[in-house]
């Protein structure tokens, strides 16, 4: 038998009986992986004379890429809106309960908050690889405290904040940083806004825009600057009107510039949004939906009160609210419910699902090379983790529970 050793010491691993996720198809063949990276076959023996080291049976799962969860506020009794000594340990701990969950990679979610919780969190948390450890950190998702007074939803108004003369500086005094930030989310009807899109999309941070009353105008030139994202479409915005849709327009807009496209999140916890809204949004822009749990500390937990950064939060069934009030603050669903919940209810394939939690968010924060994908090169498990699960056979169009413990590697 050749041996596997001219370029690489590394083991090869072939994952075989399984469905590969791969160009919106799900595709019969075999998977190969070394160092923690996908291997093409052909160039494996043909030019290599590689071989398999292991083999693992899937049983007729589909392989796909791991989940991407661009706002979650915690989880397992963390909420990362609190500071603390010991960020770092918390955001740790629920990184890898969300393996669990198919979650491979997130951005930690922080509310509004003062600034002296910003100045004392993000230090903390750097961006980094995942593993058998836990999900990969991609960087922070500040949510606030630019937002409308009329659209906070659970931020709590005292710490909202306008942009003064300066505008990014003043963001600036306010996070203390923009290290290992990854995505900001304000209301582009803010007076200065438009300029802080601007530059902090030059920096390379995705704008999001939410909590916000902004008109369609008003939204389109935010995109114009570079906003790209929509944080939990419907949710904490003006409803659609026909004379003005308002930010939920962008799904249809003819003012996007050429060649870039707005994203959105939805929460599909089958209670923020009514399954017929999901649909209207799906059917109108499917390509730029991405799920999102927006889960806060009760995840995991059985009901009681909790903590949403400076709000108490108390769990009613499925139901997270400002304690004292019926209004919504974030969810506690793990993405795998919310992409089974996505599946039943909008009509959409496994192969649309599986991208809204994966493909989608990579390519919002332009990393689909490597993640959210399972092309030749791209980010695998085995050492890391960094890509995917195991799903169980499809039966009768409705995605089953996923399984937990099947993580490739494991």
């Amino acid at each position: 038998m050749p041996s596997n050793k001219s370029v690489s010491d590394a083991p090869i691993t072939q994952f075989i009986n399984c469905r590969i996720l791969r160009d919106n198809e799900l595709q019969r063949e075999d998977l190969w992986v070394r160092e923690g990276r996908i291997l093409d076959p052909e160039k494996l023996f043909f030019d290599e004379q590689g071989y398999a080291d292991k083999r693992v049976d899937c049983g007729g799962s589909i392989i796909a890429p791991g989940f991407i969860d661009v706002q979650i506020n915690g989880g397992y009794g963390i909420d990362f809106s609190q500071a603390s000594e010991d960020v770092s340990d918390g955001v740790s701990f629920v990184a890898k309960k969300i393996l669990e969950h198919g979650v491979t990679s997130f951005c930690p979610t922080l509310v509004t908050s003062p600034p002296e919780v910003y100045h004392k969190v993000l230090p903390q948390v750097k961006v980094h690889d995942g593993g058998p450890h836990g999900a990969g950190v991609l960087g922070f998702h500040l949510e606030g405290p630019f937002i409308s007074a009329e659209k906070k939803g659970a931020h709590p108004e005292k710490y909202l904040r306008t942009f003064k003369s300066g505008g990014l500086e003043h963001l600036m005094e306010v996070y203390g940083s923009l290290d290992d930030v990854a995505i900001v989310t304000l209301a582009p009807e803010l007076p200065g806004s438009q300029s802080v899109v601007r530059e902090l999309s030059q920096r390379g941070i995705t704008v999001s825009l939410g909590h916000s009353a902004a008109d369609l105008s008003q939204a389109e030139e935010a995109v114009q600057q570079g906003a790209s994202f929509i944080t939990h479409l419907f949710n904490a915005m003006l409803p659609f009107h026909h004379r003005d849709p308002g930010i939920v327009g962008l799904l249809t807009s003819d003012r996007i510039p050429a060649g870039r496209v707005v994203y959105y999140g939805m929460i599909a916890d089958g209670i923020h949004t009514n399954p017929a809204a999901l649909r209207i949004a799906h059917r109108a822009h499917p390509s730029g939906l991405v799920l999102v749990t927006d889960a806060i500390t009760a995840m995991g937990l059985p009901p009681g009160r909790h903590t949403l950064g400076q709000q108490v939060i108390e769990i009613q069934g499925l139901h997270a609210y400002v304690a004292g009030t019926k209004t919504l603050s974030g969810s506690i669903a793990t993405m795998d419910m919310c992409v089974r919940h996505f599946k039943q209810v909008s009509g959409c394939s496994v192969q649309e699902a599986l991208e809204a939690a994966s493909l989608h968010p990579a390519q919002l924060l332009g990393i689909s090379p490597k993640k959210g994908k399972l092309d030749y090169g791209s980010d695998a498990g085995q050492s890391r983790l960094h890509l995917y699960f195991c799903l169980p056979a499809v039966r009768a169009a409705v995605v089953p529970p996923l399984c937990p413990q099947r993580f490739l590697g494991c």
